[in-house]
């Protein structure tokens, strides 16, 4: 354990609970009312409200075998090839074999997917599948619909919540396991401030780090809070160096920042065309499945595209579809488009890659164990080994679903041993400060230009530097708050002189946010530094090969005893132990 927490205000309240969820998407929500179901205390945590999440913002759907000649297997086999040789295939099969079955449940739950004339679940195609697989409701309102079901589902069944409230930091006992987290409740309510929830098991399902970018598919609350609490936690954190940029996110202009709209890879699945200025199909030749390939290699082809061209985007055309169509199965991206002044019935989309989704994250064995005792994580804050390189489009809903089932079945099974949590004060706490909030903008555009969808040595290295320059070091005790009138760190330019001191700027969300940015852009630079190679959605323009021989290896990233970063590689089954008991075989 690093014993590193943020600089925070005590906690002015505390509640008691079996276990905690911090995050109400897909994976979060399930995980909670699985427990419930086996009468344990759940309390969910949310950062503002229960639909806010990345789930609500998925459009294409929800990838299993559930059509009528697919099977697992084929699942599996599509789903290692989009992994780019890293995938963990027992969680693979693990996802594949039990997903059909966790979908039907989402189903009795109340999630309402689209049907076919004769009453079976309408399912689509997406790039990487070699069958139509995947399942949308509201045509492409998928993750609303699901978010819809399972938030009525929280409420009816009693689940106790706490919305708009940033979790800060783990609580361990006297043992070092895990003992609740530390909040920060934002405007009125039962509680407010600083609190705790004190449990013997804490489940992180807490979202992306999209904002990490300067533009991404995520909404504002994906600031990368999850990875950054279990890495000051003590967790492993592996592959996040894999994000994968979403090929088609409508193009606002070359200045757009922060969550960018969505055009679903469904649009491309129900035969739209990827086409440059002059209407050429740039994808034909590219790869067997064209526009359907995987999307690491339609973001590629499409950046590769704009720069020979010297093009700021390219287009999506869709109009072949007609009006009906459009008004029917794409309802939201329509009325998207046109609220930006684009007609898709009438003319191609601007469409341009954006940050949208991170294939690592904690590190979990198959029951989402962390390596901190009684801390779990699932959904897109934790790396399973499902997803390898590269997602295979709309296998993330599912994996929130499996393993979050996975996750409640272990923490129901180890609940009677566990017994009321009881944390204790670290007896030397080391207290990370905080950024000032105006670092946001420069620790995103520094990303967006070092670590984006091309990256070289050199870009990482800029990167790098740029990102340590803003990083203030952990102190003993209390780090001193800026004085008043002053703006916090300096900017990170080579040609600054370096601040003499390094002051703390006040606590709260905004600089909480910021500091958490920070810690998960410097390991992502990390990680991508290290990764020598082009593989999946990881595009080293000077190592622009894959290199099997020395990089089908994962890497692992923690805080040392001394509060430093360790890079280290593993095989791609070679994960550890949890700390409390022995991964499955």
């Amino acid at each position: 354990m690093t014993g590193i927490r943020l600089h925070a205000p005590a906690p002015g309240w505390a509640i008691d609970a079996d276990v905690v969820v911090v995050g109400s998407g897909v994976a979060g929500l399930t995980a909670a009312l699985r427990c419930t179901a086996a009468g344990l205390r759940a309390v969910v945590v949310t950062k503002a409200r229960l639909d806010d999440g990345s789930t609500r913002w998925a459009q294409g759907g929800i990838a299993a075998a559930l059509g009528e000649g697919d099977t697992p297997e084929q699942h599996l086999d599509d789903t290692l090839v989009a992994g780019a040789g890293l995938c963990d295939e027992r969680a693979v099969r693990a996802l594949v074999t039990e997903g059909p079955d966790a979908v039907r449940r989402l189903i009795a739950t109340g999630a309402d997917f689209d049907k076919t004339a004769d009453g079976e679940i309408a399912l689509t195609r997406e790039g990487g599948h070699h069958r139509r697989r995947i399942a949308h409701a509201g045509g492409d309102a998928t993750g609303a619909e699901i978010s819809r079901a399972l938030v009525e589902a929280i409420r009816d069944r009693g689940v106790r919540t706490i919305e708009h409230a940033l979790v800060l930091d783990l609580l361990t006992d006297a043992e070092g396991r895990t003992a609740g987290v530390t909040l920060h409740v934002m405007g009125e309510g039962q509680h407010d401030g600083v609190g705790a929830v004190h449990a013997p098991a804490v489940v992180l399902a807490t979202g992306g780090m999209g904002q990490v970018f300067s533009a991404t598919t995520n909404p504002g609350v994906s600031t990368g809070d999850g990875v950054a609490l279990a890495v000051r936690a003590g967790a492993e954190v592996s592959d996040l160096e894999f994000v994968q940029f979403h090929p088609t996110v409508l193009f606002l202009g070359a200045g757009s920042e922060g969550q960018q709209p969505l055009v679903s890879e469904a649009v491309r699945g129900e035969g739209a065309h990827l086409v440059d200025a002059d209407g050429v199909r740039f994808m034909l030749g590219q790869h067997e499945l064209a526009e359907l390939a995987p999307r690491d290699i339609v973001a590629k082809a499409i950046t590769r595209r704009m720069e020979e061209q010297g093009a700021e985007h390219m287009y999506l055309d869709a109009r072949h579809f007609g009006a009906e169509m459009w008004a029917e199965r794409f309802p939201t991206i329509l009325a998207a488009c046109r609220a930006h002044g684009i007609d898709p019935v009438t003319e191609p989309i601007p469409v341009a890659p954006a940050a949208h989704y991170a294939s690592g994250g904690v590190r979990t064995d198959l029951s989402g164990r962390t390596t901190v005792p009684g801390l779990y994580a699932c959904g897109e804050v934790a790396c399973t080994g499902v997803h390898g390189a590269n997602r295979l489009a709309s296998n993330s809903l599912l994996e929130g679903l499996v393993f979050a089932e996975r996750i409640a079945e272990d923490v129901v099974a180890r609940a009677p041993g566990r017994g009321p949590a009881v944390p204790v004060d670290h007896p030397a706490p080391v207290v990370l400060p905080l950024l000032d909030p105006g670092a946001r903008r420069r620790i995103q555009r520094t990303m967006t230009l070092g670590a984006g969808v091309l990256r070289s040595a050199a870009s990482l290295r800029t990167a790098s530097e740029e990102l340590d320059a803003l990083h203030i070091p952990p102190v003993p005790g209390e780090p001193e708050a800026p004085r008043a009138g002053t703006a916090g760190p300096a900017p990170a330019h080579a040609d600054d002189p370096k601040p003499e001191v390094r002051k703390s700027a006040e606590p709260g969300v905004e600089s909480w946010e910021t500091t958490n940015l920070l810690a998960v852009a410097r390991l992502l630079v990390a990680a991508a530094s290290r990764r020598e190679e082009t593989r999946g959605c990881h595009w080293r323009e000077d190592r622009p090969d894959r290199d099997d021989a020395r990089w089908r290896r994962h890497l692992v990233v923690h805080l040392t005893p001394e509060r430093t970063l360790d890079v280290r590689t593993t095989g791609t089954s070679d994960f550890p132990p949890t700390a409390d008991a022995p991964r499955e075989p």
